[in-house]
């Protein structure tokens, strides 16, 4: 028997081979991105709660109304914007859930969606298995900025969607308010579609506002725009997260989700319910996590890398040509193997493969984790 791949092109992603990897040589493992901490307490007695309260059987498709109304509520706190919890937020197992669904419930075959690359690795293979196209545009070394001119020249009849990401993984790079005006010049009067990856929505660092497609009604009634629980409070193995979107688009969009996940884990929802009803517990995140990116660049300092700045996410990149002529992957591989400490290679997140000698870190990790992996990093 045979099957013919609608992926023919992916193998196994670098995440999994660099965390295998790690596991082998016992290395300190900076590669994927999740915390070595715990997930806030109180959140975890909200679950607790939920669960002895008998919060166990199945939450309503689009989601535990509660929650939803908790989400319109923080949009409305963060971006002044009303959003109907009913009619346009959906509950879904996690963000790149988000994202499949949405790119599914608009693509058809041969339209075409501008990516930006270097990307997460999810966004192509989602728009190729829905019979589209990705018309790739690099972001600008070294500091990944969008050049907008270079968009405008990939628009073409059959471009359905752009896809953006602030803050972005794999770099760091965030969106500010002059690319916001510019993406809305680009689509006014245009048919074309926008998905918005704000999984990092609350990481982001020096007192830089989160440049949210929420806060743009002109640019929002086009837009799916996607969140992610598990990135903001240190639980990413609850694949939990949520898409907000226009009444029409979210009406389709739920049609996909009712035949594929139908509803998410209860009691996480009814927790979070509550959780995010105390505003102080997203709004301080930021601060905190601006701390480990500070912390770890202040170790950083006594290697032979070169920073590139992050602004935002769990992660920042370095420049290793200083040390070494190889490839990233070569290079990544090597001081996994000979220095027991695992990164990821960036050229992984091009489809090209394009390598500029840098490495992602991740640094949502305890203190101590970050000093024994600098540790080691020192010898390179």
């Amino acid at each position: 028997m045979h099957i013919q791949s609608k992926l023919p092109n992916v193998g196994t992603t670098i995440f999994t081979v660099m965390s295998a990897l790690a596991t082998e040589h016992k290395a300190v493992n900076l590669g994927q991105g999740f915390p070595d901490y715990p997930m806030p307490e109180e959140l975890t007695a909200l679950v607790n709660k939920a669960m002895h309260n008998g919060f166990n059987q199945y939450a309503p498709m689009p989601g535990w109304m509660p929650l939803r109304e908790s989400i319109a509520e923080k949009i409305q706190l963060l971006y002044n914007t009303k959003v109907n919890p009913d009619t346009e937020i959906t509950i879904t197992p996690g963000g790149t859930y988000a994202i499949y669904t949405a790119l599914t419930t608009v693509l058809q075959p041969g339209d075409e969606v501008i990516v930006f690359e270097p990307g997460y690795d999810s966004y192509i293979p989602n728009i190729e298995v829905n019979g589209a196209r990705a018309v790739l545009v690099d972001l600008q070394f070294p500091d990944y900025r969008i050049d907008w001119d270079a968009v405008r020249s990939k628009i073409t009849a059959r471009t359905r969607m752009i896809m953006i990401n602030s803050p972005h993984n794999p770099t760091g790079a965030v969106l500010r308010e002059e690319d916001m005006h510019q993406l809305q010049a680009l689509v006014k009067d245009t048919n074309i579609l926008i998905l918005s990856d704000e999984v990092y929505e609350h990481l982001i660092f020096d007192n830089i506002p989160h440049q949210s497609i929420l806060r743009y009604p002109d640019l929002l009634q086009r837009s799916f725009v996607c969140f992610s629980f598990g990135k903001v409070y240190h639980c990413t193995g609850w694949k939990l997260g949520y898409c907000v979107a226009p009444a029409a688009f979210t009406k389709e969009f739920r049609k996909v989700h009712q035949f594929n996940c139908f509803s998410c884990h209860t009691p996480s929802q009814v927790a979070l319910a509550d959780y995010l009803k105390n505003s102080g517990t997203y709004l301080r995140l930021s601060s905190e996590m601006q701390h480990k990116r500070d912390y770890f660049a202040s170790l950083m300092k006594k290697t032979r890398f070169t920073p590139l700045p992050s602004y935002g996410s769990y992660f920042q990149c370095y420049q290793y040509d200083r040390i070494s002529d190889e490839s990233d992957k070569d290079f990544a591989i090597r001081i996994t193997k000979e220095f027991g400490i695992a990164t990821i290679p960036v050229s992984a997140f091009y489809q090209s493969g394009k390598d500029n000698k840098v490495i992602r870190f991740c640094f949502a990790k305890k203190e101590a984790t970050l000093e024994q992996a600098v540790e080691r990093l020192r010898k390179i």
